[in-house]
């Protein structure tokens, strides 16, 4: 039974906006480190906490209000010039502020908080007494949380032809996750799967966890008990009044309609009333766009809400570590669906932490290189297009792609002959391998060779895509492309084969006829010059595996992450927004999912940069592909 029996609702409500307030001192307290004489930002961080202390109060949780009154007495202190700020009670303060965010845990759980330990209350108290600040114990880098790679689905059986008709019960079941029924005729089964396709909603991605704390009872607690979730979502009124409004003409046109059709089944189909049946369906039509696209604004949240946390992280690494490491963030006023949000903690701790440690020289190595003692790690996100792009560049040691694919064969993970094929962009993207790193000893930090592909798991979970740039010396940029939403994607559907697919319309810049005369061979592959560029041409068979019924008739000018091509198709259907239902149990290299067209029928959406991977490497997938269709 909950501790709080009967103020669930405000505990509920504590628990949030604290959250953010303890996020906030946190992220100033790194300010104030470096400027300590700033005193509108030491009275933010008083106003702040004594925020948190107040609302623990009127819950009555005295643990924590005694804790935070002994770090406000410090503040206090530090406020009138009492105390000089130094790196060890500044450790000491994190501490507080750390135990804090601990017993937010347990009381979302229901439970009280326990006392703070007597340790840290006695450095808090030998601090305001004016002795040497130290850290309650040697302080420890934040741990990224424990993040299970999936186990990858058994691959589909094979058809044993091209000609023959797909599994329809292996489709069903890896379409809903539920064993199929009795066989019926092929005809029934294309309709089990057409609804199941339809029904099918993704299963909302589980907030990530927080970070390990320092605090052993604290570890135990959060061990035995699951975080709770956070299922609440704060939204700007003006976009719910957006909502309302749009829910209120659609209502209205509803009327409309209603009116004509009975206006129709009474006879009257004049053509007078058949326009305004015309007219009604398309303003319905211009309603439900714009309602769907004010619905998807109220899950939009701004990234900074989760920048926040890393500037601590950096912190208290680069201070294990013995860097001097500066957390410079920018665009968090970008917005991105709140699931996704929640998803990237994970990858993002990860590579702030590998910035900090892998990319990021000591200091008296900087300095013999001619470069600033302290280091500058840049957090960045903007929107380009319907995609965000968030970045981590450092300006430390850079990566060479001779020493990783040297490192990657001294461990095994690849042989020689394939490590002298990569070119340098591919060798780059030798440190996703599970098991590569770049450290001979494994530390509490790093070595496993674990924290990059688990971020290249979950990038890929969320139809992203992850890119490396590096110079040797000057340093390392990691960009993160991903899709403002995973709940809308709008596509254009061609045709191939007399199979209908769907291809996200960001990568399209046009479509063109493609004639043969127009065709030219390059080094022996086709390509096709559109206004003085020559551009490779990709048949969407060939990607497919497939063999060809028809020559292609229409090309489509893609636009991928580092090239431009053109994609041969049969012919192309039109542009569409659609709602990609997951393949549960079985995805084929270069399939995001399945969606259903306006007819009834099941459409794969296409992922092209799977399928823009060697031919070689989508063989293996062309079966499975086959299976897929419909």
């Amino acid at each position: 039974m909950s501790e709080f029996a009967g103020m669930e609702e405000l505990l509920q409500d504590f628990l949030l906006e604290s959250s953010e307030l303890l996020s906030d001192v946190d992220n100033k307290l790194v300010e104030l480190e470096k400027r300590p004489n700033d005193k509108a930002l030491l009275n933010d961080i008083f106003r702040g906490f004594h925020t948190i202390k107040g609302g623990a109060g009127f819950l009555n949780a005295a643990p924590m209000v005694t804790l935070c009154h002994r770090t406000e007495n410090l503040f206090d202190k530090l406020r009138n010039g009492e105390l000089p700020l130094n790196p060890g009670l500044m450790d000491t303060i994190l501490d507080a502020t750390g135990q804090v965010r601990e017993m937010f845990g347990r009381m979302g759980q229901g439970l009280m908080p326990a006392s703070a330990p007597q340790a840290l209350l006695s450095a808090l108290d030998n601090a305001l007494a004016g002795g040497a600040a130290a850290p309650v114990a040697p302080t420890a880098a934040p741990t990224a949380p424990a993040v299970t790679t999936p186990t990858p689905a058994p691959a589909p059986a094979a058809a044993t032809s091209g000609a023959q008709d797909p599994d329809w019960q292996q489709l069903y079941g890896a379409v809903t996750g539920q064993t199929p029924p009795a066989a019926p005729a092929p005809a029934a089964q294309a309709v089990q799967v057409a609804q199941a396709v339809a029904i099918t909603q993704p299963v909302p991605p589980s907030p990530a966890q927080p970070a390990a704390q320092r605090s052993a009872p604290a570890k135990q607690a959060a061990a035995s008990a699951p975080a709770p979730v956070e299922n609440t979502i704060r939204i700007d009124t003006h976009r719910l009044d957006q909502v309302l409004n749009l829910s209120g003409e659609i209502g209205l046109t509803k009327n409309r309609l209603t009116t004509l059709r009975t206006e129709i089944l009474q006879g009257n189909a004049e053509a007078h009333t058949l326009r305004s049946l015309d007219e009604a369906i398309s303003q319905l039509d211009l309603l439900v766009g714009d309602l769907q696209n004010a619905v998807m604004k109220t899950r939009m949240q701004p990234i900074g809400r989760l920048f926040q946390k890393y500037p601590r992280l950096a912190r208290d690494l680069a201070r294990q570590l013995g860097k001097e490491v500066e957390l410079v963030i920018t665009g968090e006023e970008t917005e991105l669906d709140k699931t996704m949000i929640e998803d990237l903690n994970d990858p993002l701790v990860h590579l702030v932490r590998n910035a900090v440690d892998h990319g990021v020289e000591p200091t008296e190595e900087r300095i013999a290189a001619g470069k600033e003692a302290q280091s500058q790690v840049l957090l960045s996100a903007e929107q380009v297009g319907d995609h965000i792009v968030i970045s981590i560049t450092d300006d430390g040691r850079g990566m060479s792609a001779e020493a990783l694919r040297r490192k990657a064969i001294e461990k095994g993970l690849i042989d020689a002959e394939t490590a002298n094929s990569l070119d340098e962009k591919q060798s780059l993207q030798l440190i996703f391998l599970p098991g590569f790193s770049t450290k001979d000893q494994i530390s509490s930090v790093s070595g496993r060779g674990v924290g990059m592909d688990v971020v290249r798991t979950n990038i890929q979970k969320l139809n992203g895509r992850i890119d490396i740039n590096s110079i040797p010396g000057e340093g390392t940029r990691i960009s993160i492309s991903l899709p403002l939403t995973l709940a809308i994607l709008p596509v254009l559907v061609v045709r191939v084969c007399n199979q209908p697919f769907a291809v996200p319309l960001a990568m399209v810049r046009e479509i063109i006829p493609i004639e043969q005369a127009s065709m030219q061979e390059v080094s022996g592959k086709p390509t096709i010059v559109v206004r003085d560029e020559i551009l490779p041409l990709r048949t969407l068979s060939g990607l497919l595996g497939w063999e060809p019924t028809q020559k292609p008739s229409f090309g489509v000018l893609m636009q991928s992450a580092e090239k431009s091509f053109i994609l041969a198709v049969d012919s192309f259907v039109g542009r569409d927004d659609v709602v990609i239902k997951p393949l549960e149990n079985i995805r084929p290299r270069g399939v995001a999912g399945a969606t259903l067209s306006g007819d009834g029928a099941v459409v794969l959406v296409l992922d092209m940069e799977d399928l823009l991977k060697p031919q070689e490497a989508n063989a293996q997938a062309s079966r499975s592909l086959e299976l897929l269709a419909l």
